[in-house]
């Protein structure tokens, strides 16, 4: 049992580590390979599914070797480890730059459910673009979930809370000014509905008037 529970913690461990031969460029492919995963559940990349499936399984496989190198136990030589990295670099590089273009065109679009997918994926440099994410967010916070970095932004963010809390007010206010404006129209729709009702009421009863003034004159010749 205590062998199983080592062998287990030993597995854990592992996982959450990556080889050392060629870290540098390993790591990259190890610390994005669960991000880009999860792409596949994403609307804008399930066409992609099948390939991240297979993309995944070379980049575990990948890393068993790596370890097994690590250890002196692989079958595959340093070359062939390092070929196998650099094909899947160029797998992993692909995935960053499309992921980069979908958040240019969610914001283009307006296209809050990807930008927020986006944005809360792990693959794009959030930090670098805080002013811009932060500023779309404002513009278009009624549509947008701020649940993830946004939320987090401010968060830590003293200045941005009390924006947020100034956009709020000043949209509620906007919505009462529309919702008063809408009120006076209906208000003087009403009146000149009931306005115009008490004319035509008028008009017709005067009418009635004329007519039986008229038939009294007829009849009494």
């Amino acid at each position: 049992m205590l062998k199983l529970l080592l062998l287990s913690l030993f597995t854990t461990l592992l996982l959450a580590m990556n080889p050392k031969p060629y870290a540098a460029l390993g790591d990259v492919i190890y610390d994005n390979v669960d991000k880009i995963e999860a792409l596949s559940y994403l609307d804008a990349y399930a066409l992609y599914a099948t390939e991240i499936e297979k993309y995944v399984k070379k980049v575990k496989d990948t890393k068993v070797e790596g370890f097994k190198l690590e250890m002196g136990g692989s079958s595959i030589s340093k070359k062939e480890y390092l070929n196998r990295l650099r094909e899947l670099s160029k797998t992993n590089d692909y995935f960053l730059r499309s992921i980069r273009g979908s958040y240019k065109s969610s914001m283009k679009n307006n296209d809050y459910a990807l930008f927020t997918q986006v944005i809360n994926s792990g693959l794009i440099d959030t930090k670098q673009h805080k002013d811009e994410i932060i500023d779309y967010y404002f513009l278009h916070q009624e549509d947008i979930n701020a649940t993830g970095v946004i939320e987090k932004f401010l968060d830590e963010d003293a200045t941005l809370r009390a924006r947020k809390e100034a956009q709020r007010r000043l949209y509620k206010t906007k919505k009462q000014r529309e919702a008063e404006k809408i009120r006076r129209i209906r208000e003087k729709d009403r009146i000149a509905r009931e306005k115009l009702e008490r004319k035509l009421q008028a008009d017709l009863v005067k009418k009635k008037q004329e007519i039986r003034e008229k038939q009294k004159e007829e009849l009494s010749n």
